[in-house]
């Protein structure tokens, strides 16, 4: 199932503030983006299950650093995160599941709370309203400037050349193409979750285009071959 602008204002217009948190150590989402996942902890199913049940929300965020000692408990995590929406869900027959998760918008976590017999953490938080690229002009430069930053980093007429190459020059809007090379060219995570973070738009492109001329230059491939979670 693709999803749909439609189908993404309806779940966002549902979303009620409540967002159940999956914790990862190595990846940071972006909506506008799927990620495919492997569900098999116990708490993430549950919190799968219910999610399933409802409204199909669940937000991924990054864990701090230093979160390997309390894993199983709560370690720090970032301030945002991306709520996304269950799609082709597939449960198997020990109860682990397979699913893509389809980001939806970036959220503020506001304060945790505590649910009665939730084994996953949950959280209250507000939707970020982000702030637009106002004039076409200036949309237009920016996008001028990223494209050149990151072409720059690939070998002209290789495969990752030609498919950023169509990605800009595809109808896409900027802040869709920001978020797409955010997650899916292989950038430190403090540089991800940074870009996460900005919600004014033409902030977050200068961000990206500025990290791109310094190196090391990404690897040839794109989007890059990420392992199940």
């Amino acid at each position: 199932m693709q999803p749909t602008m439609a189908d993404d204002r309806a779940a966002l217009e549902a979303f009620n503030g409540i967002a159940r948190l999956f914790p990862l150590p190595n990846l940071v989402h972006f909506p506008g983006v799927d990620q495919a996942l492997h569900i098999f902890e116990h708490r993430y199913r549950q919190m799968t299950a219910d999610a399933l049940a409802k409204d199909q929300l669940i937000a991924l965020v990054l864990l701090k650093p230093d979160w390997e000692d309390e894993y199983d408990a709560k370690p720090a995590i970032e301030s945002v995160a991306c709520l996304g929406r269950i799609l082709d869900a597939e449960k198997m027959d020990d109860g682990r599941y397979n699913y893509r998760l389809h980001g939806l918008a970036r959220i503020e976590l506001k304060r945790e709370i505590e649910v009665p017999g939730k084994m996953y953490r949950i959280a209250e938080s507000r939707l970020i309203v982000e702030t637009p690229i106002a004039e076409i002009s200036e949309s237009k430069r920016l996008r001028g400037v990223l494209r050149e930053s990151t072409l720059a980093r690939f070998e002209e007429g290789g495969r990752a050349h030609k498919q950023i190459a169509g990605l800009f020059e595809s109808e896409s809007p900027l802040g869709h193409v920001c978020d797409m090379l955010g997650y899916s060219l292989p950038l430190v995570l403090s540089l991800k979750q940074q870009l996460l973070n900005e919600a004014n738009m033409a902030a977050r492109v200068m961000i990206l285009a500025e990290a791109l001329k310094w190196p090391p230059k990404p690897a040839d491939t794109f989007p890059p071959t990420f392992s199940a979670n």
